[in-house]
């Protein structure tokens, strides 16, 4: 019997782990922990938040919310946000992309809260392939819609979950409990975006009165979506493009990504709320473009291409809603952690390459220790022309020297002179002063 129930056991971990490691076809599930539910959003858990600032999201909150960046957008590289809703697929805003012109340049970071600091729990992908709506018209906003294939898997975890995308048997306007959550902007006027997650309720609006004439006049197309509220406060603002509008369903315990953020006049203005592109609408699209992937490896989708049937099945579709009995927060196993980093070949962090490290020292030929030319060293004695002791010139004479004590050659006069001076000197005294003298 115990024989029975440890086989019975191994049995269960092995089917855990195999539905851990592919995303088991379970969407739309956050933590128990952090499911606000209908009370906080009808009694003011979010008190007076806009999300125009929005409120700082806890982590693992939405863990099909990707980041797009871009390597040359500085601080966090922020570019758009965007949606998992298949362990190698991200949908998006076509928009995002209209100054882009090389899609390898940017990558996703997924299962992260805080940019600056994603944690263990993040992942990073780069792009195989960009598919945007073929009839995507960035004048009018039209059909702004776009698809990302990862260059390989990503691995789910409590901190990454795939998106549920509705079919048309989904009555999404009759959704109640929907929310809003990017990157972007904190303010209408903020320059930079939010390095923290931001989050906020919204409310579906009526497409007649989005579209009416004290509204957006015409503008909102019939694949759109709005939310917000009349009175402005909460919407979605510059950066927060490509992320998900989501709303809870209204029997089970999972969210539907009912719109992509792809527009609005102004940031949380009265009477111009967020308009999204309507995933809904373009959920055929959506298959197609996977199932027609030239780099697919025979995805679940492209194998069960065909008439899809009206209600989501778990076992055949990897962004339906998934069973109650599988909750998507189970341990993963040790030999495949959720923090996988991506490829050493290709890393956001990349060096520059060997001949132009920046850390180059200047060439041998001038290195800054260079002594002066032996030529003209700083140290240069004068020439022999003008040296310093240079002596004075012949026509100068040169001062007398003395000679032996018995000659006197220094006076001017001869000595028979002086004796004939000194002579008449001693007489002229002796008469003076008389014979005595000397």
């Amino acid at each position: 019997m115990n024989w029975l129930c440890l086989l019975v056991l191994l049995a269960t971990c092995g089917l855990a782990h195999g539905t851990w490691d592919n995303c088991g076809g379970l969407c739309g599930y956050r933590s128990v922990s952090y499911d606000y539910g209908a009370a906080a959003y009808q009694y003011g858990h979010y008190g007076m938040t806009r999300v125009v600032g929005g409120t700082g999201a806890r982590e693992a909150s939405w863990p099909w919310l990707v980041s797009l960046h871009h390597a040359w957008i500085p601080g966090t590289g922020h570019m758009c946000g965007g949606s998992l809703i298949h362990s190698q697929w991200v949908l998006t805003a076509a928009h995002c992309f209209d100054d882009v012109s090389n899609i390898s340049l940017v990558y996703v970071m997924i299962g992260a809260t805080q940019l600056s600091h994603p944690g263990p729990g993040a992942q990073i992908r780069y792009v195989k392939q960009l598919r945007t709506h073929q009839y995507y018209n960035k004048k009018n906003m039209k059909n702004d819609i776009a698809l990302l294939e990862l260059d390989y898997p990503v691995l789910c975890s409590p901190y990454i979950q795939l998106a549920c995308v509705p079919d048309f048997t989904l009555r999404v306007s009759e959704l109640v409990y929907c929310f809003v959550a990017g990157w972007g902007a904190t303010s209408a006027r903020a320059s930079t975006s939010s390095d923290l997650l931001q989050e906020a309720p919204v409310h579906l609006i009526d497409l007649k009165l989005c579209n009416s004439s004290e509204w957006y006049s015409g503008e909102i197309h019939s694949s759109n979506v709005c939310a917000g509220y009349p009175q402005g406060f909460i919407d979605t603002c510059q950066g927060d493009s490509g992320g998900p509008l989501m709303c809870k369903d209204n029997i089970a315990d999972y969210y539907w990504v009912v719109g992509v953020t792809s527009w609005g006049e102004g940031c949380a203005r009265a009477k111009h709320p967020g308009v999204y592109t309507s995933t809904q609408h373009f959920y055929d699209w959506i298959l197609a473009e996977m199932a027609a992937s030239p780099y697919r490896k025979a995805s679940l989708a492209a194998q069960t291409w065909g008439h899809f049937p009206a209600v989501p099945q778990p076992t055949q579709y990897p962004w339906m809603g998934p069973p109650v009995t599988q909750p998507p927060w189970m341990g993963p196993p040790v030999t495949q952690p959720p923090w996988t980093r991506p490829p050493v070949t290709q890393p956001p962090w990349t060096r520059p390459p060997a001949t132009q490290p920046p850390w180059t020292r200047p060439p041998t030929t001038q290195p800054p220790w260079t002594r002066p030319p032996a030529t003209q060293p700083p140290w240069t004695k004068p020439t022999a022309a003008h040296p310093p002791w240079t002596k004075p010139p012949a026509s100068e004479k040169p001062k007398p020297v003395p000679t032996s004590s018995d000659q006197v050659s220094s006076c001017p006069f001869p000595n028979d002179e002086l004796v004939k001076f000194f002579t008449q000197v001693k007489d002229l005294l002796q008469e003076v002063f008389g014979e005595n003298t000397t």
